[in-house]
C-alpha cells in the first residue's frame, strides 16, 4: 500500500501532536484519506515524520475519540466511514457573481468607506509610528491564560452557558462595577452597566437610540471619524465644535443641540486635555439647554503629567452622561469587551437593541476577563502598561525636542499614545508619508479627521503603541532629516559667506556671558546661560520645572556643548551665525536646526 505523506511545518506555534491531528484532518476532509482507508501504522508514521511514536499515538487517540478516526482490533486504525454522514459534499457548481452595478441597485444603504489604514505589514517596518496597534510584547499572555484556564473550568462554564441574550456576565459587571469605574470617579449601580463590544458596538448602539434626522449632534474637530459617520448615516444634523488647547470649546453651542459627543481625558486625535472649567461649562450647558453628553473615555490610559479629571460621568448630578469605554486598548484586537454607563432606561433600551443585533458578547471571554480583574492581573498590567507608554511617549517629546526644536510644535497633553504634530508651514504631509514610508517610517495624515474646516497641510500623528522605546530616536532622527530635506528654504541655509557667521575667538568672545530663550517642542519656555568659563545652566517649564547644567566650548569654525542630561548627554557641534541678539545654530549640511534670542549678557548688566 502507497503511503500518502503528510508534513509538519518547523516554523508553526503548534505542538507537533497538534500538528499531526490538524494534517490529518485535513487530509480527511480533502479525501487524500477517504472513508474506510487504512492509516499509516503509528510507528511507519513517526519515521516517516521523524517523531517520537509517542506523540503518533496520542494524535490517533485523540482523533478517534472525535470520530474521525476508528481502530480495529489487530486490524489498524481506519479514517471512519460515516465522518461523511449528513453533509451534502461539494456537487454543487459555484454561482456566478453579479456585477456590482446590479447590487447596487439593490442595497438601501451603503457603509462608508475606510478614508485611512495602515498596511497589512506595518509589522516590519522599522519605525511604525501609529496608535492603536500595538508591539506583541505589551500582551499580558501568562495571566490571560490563567484567567481563560479557570473560565472553561467545569463549575465556571455551567454558569456561563445557561444564560439568555439579555445577560451580561454578573462577575464582570461587578469587577467594573467596583474596580475600574471608581478609578475614574464614577459610581455606579447594576443596573446602570452594560457590557458591549467594544466602544464602537456601544457607540453605534446610542446612535441608533438617540439619533435620527431631527436630532443635531456636536462633534468636536478634528474628532472622530468613525462616530461622524454613524451621525451621518442616520440623517442627523451635525455641529463641529473647534478644538483649542484646553479640549473642546463648549462657549458657543447653540440652543438646538440634542447630543454632544465627547473625549474629554485625551481627546482624539489630538491628545488634549478637556480643562476642568470646560467640563464643568459643559455640564452646566447640558442643564440649562437640556442636551444628552456621550463620553468616549477609551483613550483613558496613560495620564503622566499631574492627576487626571474625574469623568465628566463621576461629576454628573442629572444622568445626562453616557459614559462610553473598554478595558484596556492592548487586549481589545482580541477581547474586544466594552462597557456602557447611563440611566437604567437607557441601558434596558440598549439590552434590548444588543440582543437584536450580537445578543451578547461572548460569555466566555466576559468570564476570563472577570478573573483576569479579580485575581490583580488588571491592575499590574495597567501599572506595567503605563510605565511603559510613558517611557515611550517621553522618548518621543525628547527625540522631538532634540532633532527638531524649530521645525515642529507639539498640540500640548498630559499623556495618552499620541502625539499631535505641526510643522512647518510649507509641510506638505502626504509628501513626507510617503516619503517616510520609503524609509521605513509610518506616520499618520490628519486629514480625516476633519469634517467641515480646511484640514492643515503641516500636521500630522506619530504614536508609540506599536514600536519599543529604543527605536523612538533613531526614527524621529531619520524623520527630522527627510523634514529638512523637504522644507529648508534658502534663507535658512547657511552661506558661505554669510557675515554674521562667526568662528573662532569671535565666536567665542559672543557666546561667553550670554542668556538665551528659547521654547521647547512642547511649548515650555527654556532659559540657558552660557558663563564665561565654559559652564552652562538651563531651565525649562513655566516654573523652571526641568533644570540641567552643562558646558560649552569653540572647537574651530564650531560652537560644541554638551547637557549633563538633556539631548542625551551627548557632545553636539553646531556652525553658529549671530545677527543683533538672533541666534541661530546650523548642522554640517549648513541647515539651520535651532534658533533664540539672547535676552542679556554679562557684560551689559554688570
Amino acid at each position: 500500500m502507497a503511503e500518502a505523506l503528510i508534513y509538519l511545518d518547523e516554523n508553526s506555534s503548534l505542538s507537533l501532536q497538534a500538528q499531526i491531528r490538524q494534517k490529518l484532518v485535513d487530509a480527511i476532509q480533502k479525501g487524500v484519506f477517504p472513508p474506510d482507508r487504512r492509516l499509516p501504522s503509528s510507528r511507519k508514521l513517526a519515521d516517516q515524520l521523524g517523531v517520537a511514536r509517542n506523540t503518533v499515538v496520542l494524535a490517533y487517540e485523540q482523533l478517534v475519540a472525535e470520530g474521525y478516526l476508528v481502530s480495529r482490533e489487530r486490524s489498524g486504525v481506519y479514517v471512519n466511514e460515516r465522518i461523511f454522514e449528513g453533509r451534502v459534499g461539494f456537487q454543487g457548481r459555484p454561482v456566478q457573481a453579479n456585477d456590482e452595478q446590479e447590487w447596487a441597485a439593490r442595497l438601501r444603504q451603503r457603509a462608508p468607506k475606510r478614508s485611512f489604514h495602515w498596511p497589512d505589514n506595518w509589522q516590519t517596518h522599522p519605525y511604525p509610528f501609529i496608535d492603536g496597534y500595538f508591539d506583541t510584547s505589551l500582551y499580558p499572555i501568562t495571566e490571560w491564560r490563567e484567567s481563560t484556564r479557570l473560565a472553561l473550568s467545569v463549575r465556571e462554564l455551567n454558569q456561563w452557558t445557561t444564560a439568555t441574550d439579555y445577560t451580561d456576565d454578573p462577575m464582570l459587571a461587578e469587577e467594573i462595577r467596583t474596580k475600574v469605574l471608581p478609578r475614574r470617579g464614577i459610581q455606579a449601580l447594576p443596573e446602570e452597566i452594560l457590557i458591549t463590544v467594544g466602544t464602537q458596538n456601544a457607540l453605534y448602539t446610542l446612535v441608533q437610540l438617540l439619533v435620527d434626522h431631527t436630532t443635531t449632534v456636536a462633534i468636536e474637530e478634528p474628532g472622530s471619524v468613525e462616530f461622524r459617520q454613524m451621525v451621518t448615516q442616520r440623517s442627523a444634523t451635525i455641529i463641529s465644535q473647534r478644538v483649542d488647547e484646553g479640549g473642546m470649546t463648549t462657549d458657543d453651542l447653540e440652543q438646538a443641540v440634542d447630543v454632544v459627543y465627547v473625549t474629554p481625558l485625551h481627546q482624539v486625535p489630538t491628545g488634549v486635555t478637556l480643562s476642568m472649567a470646560r467640563r464643568r461649562s459643559l455640564l452646566k450647558a447640558a442643564s440649562d439647554k437640556d442636551f444628552l453628553i456621550i463620553e468616549d473615555d477609551s483613550e483613558c490610559e496613560g495620564h503622566y503629567l499631574g492627576a487626571p479629571f474625574p469623568a465628566l460621568r463621576g461629576m454628573d448630578r442629572e444622568n445626562r452622561v453616557i459614559y462610553v469605554s473598554y478595558l484596556s486598548k492592548v487586549l481589545a484586537p482580541g477581547l474586544r469587551l466594552g462597557f456602557m454607563v447611563a440611566a437604567p432606561a437607557l441601558i434596558r433600551e440598549a439590552r434590548r437593541l444588543r440582543r437584536l443585533m450580537v445578543g451578547h458578547p461572548p460569555l466566555n471571554n466576559q468570564r476570563a476577563a472577570a478573573f483576569f480583574l479579580s485575581l490583580g492581573h488588571y491592575d499590574a498590567f495597567t501599572m506595567r502598561l503605563n510605565r511603559i507608554f510613558r517611557e515611550r511617549w517621553s522618548a518621543l517629546r525628547d527625540a522631538l525636542n532634540h532633532y527638531l526644536p524649530q521645525s515642529v510644535m507639539i498640540m500640548p497633553s498630559q499623556g495618552g499614545t499620541a502625539q499631535w504634530i505641526q510643522g512647518p508651514d510649507n509641510l506638505d504631509v502626504d509628501t513626507l508619508a510617503q516619503e517616510a514610508a520609503r524609509h521605513g517610517i509610518l506616520i499618520e495624515p490628519v486629514h480625516r479627521f476633519y469634517s467641515t474646516s480646511m484640514p492643515p497641510e503641516n500636521c500630522f500623528r506619530l504614536g508609540i503603541t506599536s514600536l519599543s522605546e529604543n527605536r523612538v530616536r533613531d526614527g524621529i532622527a531619520e524623520l527630522a532629516a527627510l523634514i529638512r530635506e523637504l522644507t529648508t528654504p534658502e534663507h535658512d541655509q547657511l552661506g558661505q559667506d554669510t557675515p554674521s557667521h562667526l568662528v573662532g575667538d569671535a565666536l567665542h568672545e559672543a557666546m561667553s556671558g550670554v542668556t538665551i530663550v528659547t521654547r521647547t517642542v512642547y511649548g515650555d519656555p527654556c532659559t540657558i546661560t552660557l558663563q564665561p568659563d565654559g559652564t552652562m545652566t538651563g531651565a525649562a517649564g513655566h516654573d523652571n520645572e526641568d533644570c540641567d547644567t552643562g558646558s560649552w566650548w569653540v572647537d574651530g569654525d564650531h560652537w560644541v556643548r554638551r547637557w549633563k542630561n538633556w539631548s542625551y548627554g551627548e557632545e553636539a557641534a553646531f556652525l553658529v551665525a549671530i545677527e543683533g541678539q538672533r541666534i541661530r545654530w546650523y548642522n554640517d549640511e549648513r541647515r539651520r536646526v535651532d534658533a533664540a534670542v539672547i535676552r542679556s549678557r554679562a557684560s551689559a548688566t554688570g
